[in-house]
């Protein structure tokens, strides 16, 4: 496998408010503390050392008893020991608990997480760095994890189940094993061998990652809600992060930024077993939307104390519950991900929190050998494939034309002409400039439909080759969208089961462009 990294400027597949975060542009400064360079988390670096020594203490324990019925590597044993000193610290990324892992950026996510621990350790050896994948566990949106996509055909898990996905039980997910084609022997031990979704997830992440010392974390737990539990009641008392949230996306807009969420009053959900739903305060006492439930302020607080797991944050919430429970320095997401963090800075200044470093995780689009070869002999270069279809099968017709095409030396001569004739008639009378004006117009539209007459039949001169290009671009870009949003790694995994590991030799986690990976023959 080979990689050829382009900007991402040139993909035209992310938003100009990510690019401008890469880009380290003046608008967004104030958004966050240091830059995703190397040399920057020697900063980051001090601020974490504040980690209080009885919170690492808390999330080692917690991790034991979380990991207490999977055998631990060694990196995985010794990186979780290591979090205890106050000489470790944590670089984390967090994704949603799709079915056999989802699509194939949560492969790229923890890739990135595991190199960047890499590089960290080789430019600071004083001190030791972990990668973290913290499960999503407490989300409630079945919809987004139900699915994923092998070989073209996309399997679904049909369940009734409500509230916080990790909760849910694997059996009816059983019933798809049978489906799916290909060795799929990690996932049939992980969803039969565990009743609960997040404990299968663990367990086959493990599997793959675990060589690599990867520590996974499940926030869906009381000993590290109540680590939380100031926020939780500052929250639904003070409705502090609304406040700061909403002063912080006023200065966006004002810098031409739409942001990406919005916080509530109340930023929790209540959460039971098959219940996530929102906690909203109706006069002086606080309910649970559709149910029953519902508290006095006294009650409430108690609640909090005494049963902190009962409170789930949402978008807002979560990367302060994150930050305040790891020794984190920086944390690695996708480009919307990223964004909305950008949201939270005075969230986490309020709470006297270190912000953590935000570190674009690895894109890239993989080419098998054979779609490689069939690249080569349409003759177009790989960074077109990105454009939307017809765009690029228009270029591509025009790009191999014998013939001229295009009519823009024409068009341009009909506007001189008809320019030197404006200003002639508006000398007779200035009256006669707009008539004019008007059959410019109606004669470079007479030009355009020759022009477009020209290209169809270039087209149908070129069938073959368009052709083949079309199928690269649904190959590569199933339903117009990025592989790695829709494809699963098991497309690759099943017949190169070095693919992770390949992944990790070739990914730089601080070369902020898309990977275009190659398979050799």
């Amino acid at each position: 496998m080979t990689v050829h990294p382009v900007p991402f400027e040139s993909t035209g597949a992310f938003t100009p408010f990510f690019l401008d975060y890469i880009g380290q542009k003046e608008s967004l400064r104030p958004f966050y503390n240091s830059f995703p360079a190397l040399n920057n988390f020697v900063n980051q670096i001090a601020q974490k050392q504040s980690f209080p020594a009885a919170s690492r203490k808390v999330l080692v324990d917690s991790l034991n008893q979380q990991y207490k019925y999977i055998e631990l590597p060694e990196p995985v044993k010794q990186n979780i020991q290591h979090l205890a000193d106050k000489k470790t610290f944590t670089i984390t990324t967090g994704h949603q608990l799709n079915i056999f892992t989802g699509p194939l950026y949560f492969i790229y996510k923890i890739v990135t997480v595991i190199n960047s621990c890499k590089k960290l350790s080789a430019a600071y050896p004083d001190y030791r760095f972990v990668p973290v994948y913290w499960m999503a566990s407490e989300d409630h949106d079945y919809d987004e994890i139900k699915s994923f996509r092998l070989y073209g055909k996309k399997y679904t898990w049909q369940t009734s189940q409500q509230g916080a996905v990790g909760r849910f039980t694997t059996t009816e997910l059983k019933a798809l094993l049978s489906e799916i084609p290909g060795d799929i022997a990690l996932f049939k031990e992980a969803y039969t061998r565990f009743k609960k979704l997040s404990d299968a997830v663990r367990f086959y992440v493990n599997a793959l990652f675990g060589e690599y010392g990867l520590v996974v974390i499940d926030g869906d737990d009381h000993e590290l809600k109540k680590l939380f539990s100031p926020v939780i009641t500052d929250d639904l008392i003070n409705h502090s992060a609304k406040n700061l949230v909403d002063q912080t996306n006023s200065k966006l807009e004002q810098g031409g930024y739409k942001p990406q969420v919005f916080c509530r009053e109340i930023n929790l959900f209540y959460l039971d077993e098959g219940l996530r739903s929102r906690i909203e305060k109706s006069g002086d006492r606080y309910s649970v939307v559709d149910t029953a439930l519902s508290f006095t302020k006294a009650e409430i607080e108690k609640l909090v104390q005494e049963s902190p797991e009962k409170f789930s944050p949402n978008v807002c919430l979560r990367p302060l519950y994150q930050e305040m429970i790891l020794p984190n320095l920086a944390y690695v997401g996708g480009p919307a991900e990223l964004v909305y963090w950008l949201q939270f800075k005075s969230v986490f200044d309020y709470y006297n929190l270190p912000f953590p470093v935000l570190l674009p995780r690895n894109f890239a689009l993989f080419i098998k050998h054979e779609l490689y070869r069939k690249l080569q002999k349409t003759g177009i270069d790989v960074i077109d494939l990105f454009k939307e279809k017809s765009a690029l099968l228009n270029q591509t017709a025009i790009k191999f034309a014998t013939q001229k095409i295009q009519l823009n030396g024409e068009k341009q001569a009909i506007v001189d002409h008809f320019n030197a004739i404006k200003e002639h008639a508006a000398m007779l009378d200035k009256t006669l400039a707009p008539m004019v004006a008007a059959e410019t117009k109606r004669a470079l539209n007479s030009l355009e439909k020759i022009e477009q007459k020209l290209l169809r039949a270039e087209k149908r001169r070129q069938a073959d080759r368009l052709r083949q290009v079309e199928e690269l671009k649904d190959s590569l870009f199933p339903n117009g969208g990025l592989q790695e949003r829709t494809d699963n790694f098991l497309n690759f995994f099943q017949t190169d089961p070095q693919f992770i590991n390949k992944l990790i030799q070739l990914f730089n986690p601080f070369d902020f462009r898309f990977n275009i990976l190659f398979e050799n023959d």
